[in-house]
């Protein structure tokens, strides 16, 4: 499945790809594959993320436009 708002949301904090995988403690290389829709994201990694991004997980797996 592919996340586009994992992208979106690293971008609007001024991420790269690097430092989001720093936070979830990964290689850049298997975060990227998740932005690309190559791998799908683990569970624990879209709940670390949301709460990073003081966000829902619903929102980011496209699941609701409420952020």
């Amino acid at each position: 499945m592919y996340y586009p708002r994992l992208r979106d949301l690293r971008e609007d904090h001024d991420l790269v790809q690097k430092e989001v995988a720093a936070i979830l403690g990964i290689d850049q290389r298997v975060y990227s594959n998740y932005e690309l829709g190559k791998r799908e994201i683990p569970t624990r990694f879209v709940i670390a993320l949301a709460k990073h991004y003081k966000t829902s997980t619903d929102y980011i797996l496209g699941l609701t436009d409420k952020i």
